[in-house]
């Protein structure tokens, strides 16, 4: 596991690290969310363990009780919502929730006082 300057991890965040999971600077994960590295493929019979690394790109938010699934990368500045369940790339500035996670809006940031 790799972790950037100023990520923040959550209470009770489980981290499934098969493969790698890498957090960018400035990137949260909420309490409770689990990232996922690995799966099986159910296509073989023998159901042999499948992986893939997943990306918290900078500035992105996974919020509280979030599945983030392996080979998922979550875009710059990307928010995926409460209770979401991604298995596909996240955009970059895009805020997705649901199950499966779906896309809400774009991200745009105010101006700061």
């Amino acid at each position: 596991m790799v972790l950037g300057a100023n990520t923040a991890l959550g209470p009770f965040a489980d981290c499934y690290s098969v493969d790698k999971i890498v957090l960018e600077n400035n990137s949260t994960v909420s309490q409770y969310s689990y990232l996922c590295t690995a799966s099986h493929d159910v296509t073989d019979p023998t159901m042999r363990l499948i992986t893939g690394p997943i990306y918290i790109k900078a500035g992105a938010w996974v919020c509280a009780r979030a599945y983030i699934g392996p080979g998922v990368t979550v875009g710059e500045g990307a928010v995926v919502g409460a209770c979401a369940v991604a298995v596909k790339n996240v955009d970059p500035w895009s805020i997705v929730a649901g199950n499966p996670a779906r896309f809400i809006r774009k991200r745009v940031l105010r101006e700061a006082k």
